[in-house]
């Protein structure tokens, strides 16, 4: 028998940078998702027009807005992927617990959303250049410095990263019962039909919680306390699962 003491830092760190190598194809998809994003911004995310008899004027709006919203998406389906059988069966090839596993794959997933956050709010530049040399457009910006765009940078990869936690969430529960396929969509769609049917404003004031919080102070502090009851709920969840199920 081996006397080695099996050190938890050690594990996570080695399943860490296994993952990496093991999912670098979503890094891929990251790609190509966003250049899609980048395609169906190129014709503005919004415009607004004038015309007379002898003047014609719109103005279109170019942001990464459409290219974040893809983003999230990929980040959302990403935590669901490796919460999947064949992507925990990975860890059998360590010394590892559930505990080990689910830190690793958090580290993965905020590997994931700095990467996917940077890159969303880069293409914007992308989006201006593509406007100005192949549709000749004459551009006007508002001037930001490099703190706003990095406060832009980390809002952006904490949205990714609690979209992410979302994901690992019903990825995990999935695996305890295959149930929880119908459950979520019907929560979801449900909600919707009946706030439409009863004309509530809960989903309304649920975005505005999220997406329109004007202190940014708080805006993080909500964005960070539901990553982190996400990513709790979904340990726990873990635990209570057999080996190898």
């Amino acid at each position: 028998m081996s006397l080695t003491t099996a050190n938890l830092l050690d594990i996570i760190k080695k399943q860490y940078f296994f993952k990496l190598k093991a999912n670098i194809d979503s890094f891929s998809s990251l790609i190509w998702i966003q250049i899609l994003g980048v395609l169906f911004s190129l014709g503005g995310v919004g415009s607004v027009g004038s015309f007379s008899d002898y003047l014609h004027v719109e103005v279109k709006y170019y942001s990464a807005n459409l290219v974040i919203a893809f983003t999230m998406i990929w980040a959302f389906v990403t935590a669901i992927t490796i919460t999947t059988k064949p992507y925990r069966n990975h860890d059998f090839s360590f010394v590892t617990n559930r505990l080990s596993s689910s830190i690793a794959n958090i580290l993965f997933l905020l590997t994931a959303s700095i990467i996917g956050g940077v890159t969303a709010m880069l293409a914007s530049n992308l989006l201006k250049i593509i406007a100005y040399f192949l549709f000749n457009e004459q551009l006007f910006t508002i001037q930001s410095g490099v703190g706003e765009f990095a406060i832009g940078i980390s809002v952006t990869v904490l949205y990714l990263f609690c979209i992410s936690a979302l994901g690992y969430f019903i990825g995990t529960t999935v695996q305890i019962s295959k149930l929880f396929i119908f459950v979520f969509p019907a929560l979801f769609f449900g909600s919707v039909f009946f706030e439409a049917a009863v004309e509530g404003e809960f989903l309304n004031k649920f975005f505005k919680f999220y997406f329109f919080e004007p202190s940014l102070l708080l805006c993080i502090v909500k964005i960070a306390l539901t990553t982190s009851l996400l990513f709790l709920a979904a340990i726990s969840v873990l635990q209570r699962m057999e080996v190898r199920r």
